[in-house]
């Protein structure tokens, strides 16, 4: 996840899947690349929308705040062409499947935020308290709400709640980042992330205003 001073915004997220391409190009790279560049959301993706093949599964958001414009763009289902969406506004859910995919973990967080909204009754929501209110939670799925990826069902029930952590032959797997980002009308960015770094928790928060 990344954003810039002149308001573009970028995250990504891997598509859960057994398969994957050994030698392909980084994900990592893409919000990069766009945030770097000057193109439009839709030029950007459209662009992209050329080198699906030399990827992993991904879902990847671009949005120009100041533009008001945010586009979901996606290589898979590999047997479907490149997804390239324009979203609408309102309270949407990314997880590591398509945006708005009713998953568990998905349904829990739009159910949680809706609630912190209304009860905060319109009033600012802190960016921290965002993160420790509603990105905590490790309730998992029950075996029969599990996704059909065509990964292991354990693994797949274990990466079922929305902060992940587990036990694995190679030491522990799962959350090592949650970022809040909050965009004000009048410009202000308030960008706040907890991270763990060396088996400790810590934070770091950034606040500018946009260059426009």
């Amino acid at each position: 996840m990344g954003c810039t001073r002149n308001g573009r915004v970028a995250f990504i997220t891997n598509v859960l899947e057994p398969d994957f391409i050994p030698n392909a190009k980084s994900r990592g790279d893409l919000p990069v690349r766009f945030l770097e560049s000057l193109k439009s959301p839709i030029e950007f993706a459209k662009e992209l929308a050329k080198e699906e093949e030399e990827y992993n599964g991904y879902n990847l958001v671009l949005a120009d705040v100041c533009s008001k414009i945010m586009v979901y763009v996606s290589n898979r289902p590999k047997s479907e062409p490149v997804c390239v969406q324009v979203v609408s506004p309102g309270l949407h859910v990314l997880t590591n499947a398509r945006l708005d995919t009713p998953w568990h973990k998905a349904q829990v967080l739009g159910k949680s935020l809706k609630e912190m909204l209304r009860s905060n009754g319109g009033k600012e929501i802190a960016a921290k308290e965002m993160v420790e209110k509603l990105m905590g939670n490790r309730v998992k799925a029950e075996k029969d709400r599990l996704p059909n990826t065509g990964c292991d069902s354990d693994w797949e029930h274990k990466l079922s709640s929305i902060f992940v952590e587990m036990d694995t032959k190679l030491g522990v797997f799962g959350t090592r980042s949650t970022e809040a980002l909050a965009v004000k009308t009048d410009g202000e960015v308030c960008f706040y992330e907890k991270y763990l770094e060396e088996g400790v928790w810590k934070e770091h928060s950034v606040q500018y205003h946009l260059n426009v």
